[in-house]
């Protein structure tokens, strides 16, 4: 008997990707709440760990050590991850906002923020430093400034145990780089007051062997290109300037409603702020009973105490209260590969610290990486023999990858019957059907998309996109649609919010193509589904699959690659970044390419047949072949390495089985995979192809001549 999955009746939603929700996503992924929907919303598709950010500078670690990847941790978790940075909690509404999305409903909320140092009272602060924290930009502006050459001249303002920690490792990774330099510590008063006697005098040692100026009472006061200019009139000259001076929240807080300190927000010995059910941790808390310092530790220890009240909220238990630890180890790195740590006034240090800090570091680390992958159920034990081969080795994609196989459809429209009306014109291979509607030529087309990312927003703008393919790739202009959903079984309330998620987001794509949605159908099934059924005007005579000719040029407008990337996103081989930058390109309308392209002589939009699945059916319907050029296809960042892994997406057997003269393997795996939203491929004279690039590529950046068009009928060769 079929289980359907349990409905889920209330958002919880974690505004931040911090150590602490990190934490969070896992043990929950461990052991979900029936009921509950869990939400991230992060900037970015990574969130880097504080605790490896000074071994990354001196260039003991590549930046990919640093991240907590949040795809993954997401998927693990059952979560939806929202890339999207929030700016304002409605308390009262208890809703989040987050800049080009409708607001994300919560019925319980956790802040895990984190702070800034930057300093923008500071007279060219923002134009000329980079803050220390967050920590993702200051790496990725520090990874270039590293791979320059000539002499370097740094300064970091701030002389707490961070910004002492930072300078010596930016001084020892310029020292290896061999460059030359010179290198500033900048305090206001006298640094490393938060550390012990001991541990002072071994770091200022560690900083004057480093060649490193300590400026101590002096406060800056402006920040120019190339100096840093003190208030006694004093300037330091420095082209790579940092602040770690003390800790900003997000100034966005000081209009949520919530009870601040200085702009922290407080919280209570459950960890719960002045708003039941809304609750703060790490940084951006203050903990009201027992303040305690801004340090990673605290948010370490407070993930099972929130995780236990996040869940407590919702099914009515008692909350469990924090207990903050009275000291905690403090491991300082010292540049090269020594460290000193302190606690309850004892110090110790040398090469040993170094590598306890990396050990906790890495066991840190370990277990976000170390997450189990998704697994294809067992077989009852009675079955049909050749079910396990229909099953396949792992679960069924989403998108495209859902598709029927082209095998199964061609036998199906094969036997079709003719049609009978007269203002229905054939269009055989086409996806899209040609009406005469009170004289006007008008296309019609529909398609609908298995969900494959958890964001419903993020999945109504693809399937928007994706079904608006067909209409764009006939050179007509989007007119109406009609929604198809089936939604995964919610409370009324959930259903709501997420209708209404899908509909904003869907219709913004839809308007923005010169199109209304004018209705649709809903229904409720075990997952969700999002289709549109869409037509288009034609004002001039249709683009088919037919009118290729020889010699044509081939161009494709979005690079391939995303069954290949969300079919590892589904067994966590994907990294996060990858995944967005997939997601990204499946969203990205084509409307301005296709206006560009409206004097092609063929085009079509590659989906689930695949690149060169598509392109046999202009070949077919032109009764013309193509060349291919390898070098010049584009793919998504990280396709390729995923192809040469062996990563296929379920579809990708039925689509290589069409060329079977065509190898795979590799790379060139990717010629077969079915694409979601995917780029148009269009076929129009060379010389006019070559002008029309430079402009397309201002609305589709991968653009590019793939091949041409050959006279040898049903051929396609790889070149």
């Amino acid at each position: 008997m079929h289980t359907a999955p349990l409905p889920l009746t209330k958002d919880v939603v974690l505004i931040g990707g911090g150590h602490t929700h990190a934490l969070v996503l896992r043990k929950w992924g461990m052991r979900p709440l029936a009921g509950a929907r869990l939400t991230v919303i992060n900037p970015g598709p990574t969130a880097p760990y504080s605790g490896m950010l000074p071994g990354f500078v001196a260039g003991h670690y590549d930046r990919g050590a640093l991240d907590i990847d949040l795809v993954k941790l997401a998927r693990f978790a059952g979560a939806r991850l929202i890339l999207g940075a929030a700016d304002h909690i409605d308390t009262d509404a208890r809703q989040v906002h987050v800049a080009g999305r409708p607001p994300i409903d919560y019925d319980v909320a956790a802040i895990n923020l984190g702070i800034t140092s930057a300093m923008p009272d500071m007279a060219g602060f923002n134009d000329h430093a980079i803050p220390a924290k967050p920590l993702g930009r200051f790496a990725a502006s520090w990874a270039t400034y590293l791979e320059g050459d000539g002499p370097a001249h740094i300064a970091v303002i701030g002389g707490g145990v961070a910004g002492v920690e930072l300078i010596l490792a930016m001084a020892h990774a310029l020292r290896q780089g061999g460059r030359s330099m010179q290198a500033t510590l900048i305090d206001r008063g006298t640094i490393l007051k938060d550390a012990g006697n001991k541990a002072q005098t071994q770091l200022r040692k560690a900083l004057h062997d480093l060649g490193v100026t300590v400026v101590e009472q002096a406060t800056s006061t402006q920040i120019e290109a190339a100096h840093v200019v003190l208030e006694d009139g004093r300037a330091i000259r420095s082209d790579f300037t940092t602040g770690a001076a003390g800790a900003r929240p997000y100034s966005w807080l000081s209009n949520s409603g919530l009870d601040l300190h200085h702009g922290f927000v407080r919280v209570d010995s459950t960890l719960q702020t002045s708003q039941t059910g809304v609750f703060a941790t790490g940084d951006c808390a203050h903990f009201s009973r027992d303040p305690r310092p801004k340090a990673g530790v605290y948010a370490v220890r407070q993930a099972p105490v929130l995780y236990h009240n996040l869940r407590a909220s919702l099914t009515k238990d008692p909350l469990r209260q924090y207990q903050p630890q009275k000291d905690y180890l403090k491991l300082i790195s010292m540049g090269d590969k020594s460290a000193v740590g302190e606690r309850f006034g004892q110090t110790f240090s040398g090469s040993w610290i170094w590598r306890w800090k990396d050990h906790i570091d890495q066991t840190f680390m370990a277990q976000f990486r170390d997450l189990p992958q998704m697994e294809t159920p067992d077989l009852p034990p009675e079955h049909t023999y050749d079910l396990p081969e229909v099953l396949g080795e792992k679960p069924m994609c989403g998108g495209c990858g859902a598709k029927v196989g082209a095998r199964a459809l061609k036998a199906t429209l094969s036997s079709a019957p003719e049609v009978q009306r007269a203002d229905i014109t054939p269009l055989p291979g086409d996806d899209a059907a040609l009406l005469m509607t009170g004289g006007q030529r008008q296309v019609l087309s529909t398609d609908h998309l298995r969900a494959f990312t958890a964001d419903p927003v993020v999945m109504a703008r693809i399937a928007a996109v994706h079904a608006l393919g067909d209409i764009w790739a006939m050179g007509a202009a989007p007119q109406a649609a009609t929604a198809n959903l089936i939604l995964p079984k919610l409370s009324p309330e959930l259903q709501a919010r997420t209708l209404r998620e899908i509909m904003v987001a869907a219709g913004e794509i839809i308007r923005d193509a010169g199109a209304d949605i004018v209705g649709g159908h809903t229904s409720v099934g075990d997952e969700l589904t999002i289709g549109f059924s869409v037509t288009g005007l034609c004002h001039r005579q249709p683009i088919t699959l037919a009118g290729a000719q020889p010699g044509d040029a081939l161009i494709l407008t979005k690079p391939l690659g995303t069954g290949v990337v969300m079919a590892a996103e589904m067994t966590g081989a994907a990294d996060g970044a990858v995944v967005a930058g997939a997601l990204t390109s499946m969203s990205q309308p084509q409307g301005q390419a296709a206006e560009l392209l409206c004097g092609a002589h063929a085009m079509t939009d590659v989906t689930g047949f695949g690149l060169l699945g598509h392109l046999l059916g202009i070949c077919e319907a032109s009764k013309l072949g193509a060349e291919l050029r390898l070098d010049a296809i584009p793919y998504l960042t990280g396709a390729a390495t995923l192809a040469t892994q062996g990563i296929r997406s379920s579809l990708f057997a039925e689509n290589a089985a069409q060329l079977p003269e065509i190898s795979t393997g590799g790379v060139q795996d990717l010629l077969f995979d079915p694409q979601t939203a995917g780029g148009l491929l269009a076929a129009l004279p060379m010389r006019q192809a070559e002008a029309l690039l430079p402009q397309l590529r201002t609305h589709a950046p991968n653009a590019a001549i793939i091949g041409r068009m050959s006279e040898t009928a049903g051929a396609i060769t790889l070149v």
